[in-house]
């Protein structure tokens, strides 16, 4: 009998076999033939996982576009957090905060303080998208999202301390903001029914398709209008 080759399963490429095939390929032993043990952690990837109304005939058929592993998703990030490194420390060095009027800086407290919350609870439903997904490549990039997440969570943080030196009680009032303020409930409502969204098909789709574009919009697009 001939033996089987390291990557046999990736014969049909009829090519070299690529990193990104390497690592991402056929990562998820249990999705074709179920946990070797039976515990009540199976029964829930039987209820939200196989039995999500969202179906494929071969999941691994998904390709990231991007090709994105460990290795290249730090080499992409470096070159941008070294830019936001070195915008954060001229905020320091020019003492820019100072230069702020009160009126700005009670707008930026309202806005910026509530913000980790959401930005948290996309982290959170991303790690669970990619924790229940029936592919190891959309796990990979599930879990390279929610990085991208904490980066963002890290980066409002470190923000609102840099305020808080120069300003006392910067953000003081954000979490009954993020709780109460009329401004904000829509937003909270979403990301907490998204948070108990348990199917993974409808975890996936209301993330990525519906909740996560919306914010991506508003934070990236509508915030940077108003601070201009």
């Amino acid at each position: 009998m001939k033996p089987q080759r390291t990557y046999w399963h990736l014969e049909p490429l009829k090519r070299k076999p690529s990193e990104y095939d390497v690592v991402t390929s056929n990562l998820l032993y249990y999705v074709g033939r179920g946990f070797e043990v039976q515990t009540p952690l199976a029964d829930w990837y039987q209820r939200h996982q196989r039995g999500s109304p969202l179906r494929c005939r071969d999941w691994e058929r998904f390709r990231d576009p991007r090709e994105t592993t460990y290795s290249k998703y730090t080499d992409l990030q470096r070159k941008r957090e070294t830019f936001v490194d070195g915008l954060l420390g001229s905020i320091e060095a020019t003492g820019y905060d100072r230069r702020l009027s009160p009126a700005c800086v009670r707008v930026v407290d309202r806005v910026l303080g509530p913000l980790r919350y959401p930005v948290h609870g996309l982290q959170m439903a991303a790690s669970y998208v990619g924790s229940m997904a029936p592919s190891g490549r959309i796990v990979i990039a599930s879990l390279l999202q929610a990085a991208d997440e904490i980066r963002r969570v890290q980066r409002l943080a470190y923000r609102m301390r840099q305020l808080q030196e120069t300003h006392e009680g910067f953000g003081a009032g954000s979490k009954a903001a993020w709780e109460r303020d009329p401004a904000w409930q829509p937003l909270r409502k979403v990301v907490e029914r998204l948070l108990v969204t348990f199917d993974w098909g409808e975890a996936l789709v209301a993330l990525n398709l519906a909740v996560k574009p919306a914010f991506d919009e508003l934070f990236m697009v509508d915030f940077g209008r108003l601070a201009a």
